[in-house]
């Protein structure tokens, strides 16, 4: 029977590699493993050492803490900044083509240049 922890992790592993776009197939071979063993992870039931964690927030580039949030008991947070584009990256992915470009257009026009801001 897997660990509720080990589910959970599973759980946002998967999310985040979804958000990010990338195939169970392409994680793997990031890490040097198979995509059997991501499909386990994700399922929670083998359970992620602390290396093999750590190797998986580089690769998907997010704090390790990333893994933990959500679980009864977990103090540490991510900054709402990072929650908010995690937010805004799944609305982006699932918009027409044609909205993704006028909503690139308009972030463009946004855009402040740096020695304004200084």
């Amino acid at each position: 029977m897997a660990h509720s922890v080990d589910i959970h992790v599973g759980k946002r592993l998967r999310h985040r590699r979804w958000m990010v776009g990338m195939t169970q197939g392409e994680l793997a071979n990031a890490l040097g493993i198979r995509f059997q063993q991501i499909q386990k992870y994700e399922s929670g039931a083998n359970r992620v050492s602390a290396s093999r964690l750590w190797d998986i927030a580089q690769v998907l580039e997010l704090p390790i803490a990333y893994f933990f949030q959500g679980l009864e008991g977990h103090r540490d947070s991510l900054p709402d900044e990072f929650l908010e584009a995690e937010i805004l990256i799944q609305f982006y992915r699932t918009m027409p083509d044609d909205e993704r470009r006028r909503l690139r257009e308009m972030a463009a026009g946004l855009r402040v240049p740096v020695s304004a801001s200084s």
